[in-house]
């Protein structure tokens, strides 16, 4: 196998490794406990701590596809058809989108339930627009509950959902709040239900690691967890001192394999960097069978950019 293919195969290897390991750390209920303090109002002002027992079914990790007609998986409990999300192996249909991160969160009434979903993002993708992305999700999320949250027209039972979005390497720190609003055009009919089902939160987490204050908070927690400049001592001082946050064995391996797997990600685009070029890089995986989104992983470029290199260069390939 040509030397150029080998290095973006391992790179992009190493990159799949860490995104397991950092949907792994993000999905630990102490960390997800301080996602839901600063993104959902009714955990506002709260101890993360007394979140965690909030948290009840879930979280599944990389494990619930997004496609219509599989986000559910019908089983059948002592006799009765029971309807719940489909956590089969990741082996088995295979290639699916899946949500990052998806979880029940008990509300402090004891009664209602929330959906979260928490969707990780090493960039703002140029592709497509992400907020596109999680309009797509969140609706995904409601219209999944019919016959598992909700039965036949059972409509009041929805549960509210939110997607939040954390997109790191961006210009700023950033967080806004994407929701349902109700304008009257015409007269003064109150029309009955909830405006509050659908929300999204997006999160923009900056290069710059933020001071700790109350207004970055969630900011700096973040982005020291993904930094690629900071030690696995750094980041551990960060997340066990000014978060108190008991970063037990899970997280400190969490941490140190992510470190590992960020320096090798690095070594590896060196080394595709200083060969002939992303143009044979391209043109070479296509000749050996790669499928153009691995291709497009690999060079960080879109799937159309990528599929413009191979029809330019077509008859080289012959």
């Amino acid at each position: 196998m040509d030397r150029d293919i080998k290095n973006a195969v391992s790179a992009a290897d190493r990159d799949a490794q860490y995104d397991e390991r950092a949907k792994r750390l993000l999905g630990n209920k102490i960390i997800l406990a301080h996602i839901l303090v600063k993104t959902i109002d009714e955990f506002n002002g709260m101890n993360p701590q007394d979140v965690v027992p909030c948290i009840e079914q879930g979280p599944f990790i990389g494990a619930v596809p997004i496609e219509p007609g599989l986000t559910n998986v019908e089983k059948e409990k002592f006799g009765q058809r029971v309807v719940g999300f489909n956590t089969e192996s990741a082996e088995i249909n295979e290639g699916l989108v899946r949500f990052d991160i998806v979880l029940y969160v008990r509300m402090k009434d004891g009664l209602s339930q929330i959906i979260v979903n928490v969707e990780a993002q090493k960039d703002e993708p140029s592709g497509y627009d992400i907020l596109n992305r999680a309009v797509f999700y969140v609706s995904r999320l409601i219209s999944s509950q019919k016959e598992r949250d909700f039965v036949n027209t059972n409509y009041n039972d929805i549960k509210r959902v939110f997607s939040i979005w954390i997109c790191m390497n961006m210009k700023e720190n950033s967080m806004n709040y994407v929701h349902l609003t109700n304008d009257t055009l015409v007269g003064g009919y109150h029309w009955k239900g909830k405006l509050d089902l659908l929300n999204i939160v997006m999160i923009g987490i900056s290069k710059e690691l933020p001071e700790y204050d109350e207004k970055y908070e969630l900011h700096r927690l973040l982005g020291a967890m993904f930094s690629k400049q900071l030690s696995v001592k750094e980041k551990l001082d960060i997340i066990e001192n000014e978060y108190a946050i008991q970063a037990g064995d899970g997280i400190r391996e969490d941490v140190s394999v992510m470190c590992n797997l960020s320096q090798g990600i690095k070594e590896d685009g060196i080394a595709i960097g200083k060969a002939e070029g992303e143009e044979k890089v391209i043109l070479n995986m296509h000749k050996e069978g790669y499928a153009l989104e691995q291709i497009a992983k690999i060079v960080e470029k879109t799937i159309e950019e990528v599929e413009a290199v191979i029809k330019e260069k077509e008859p080289m390939l012959v």
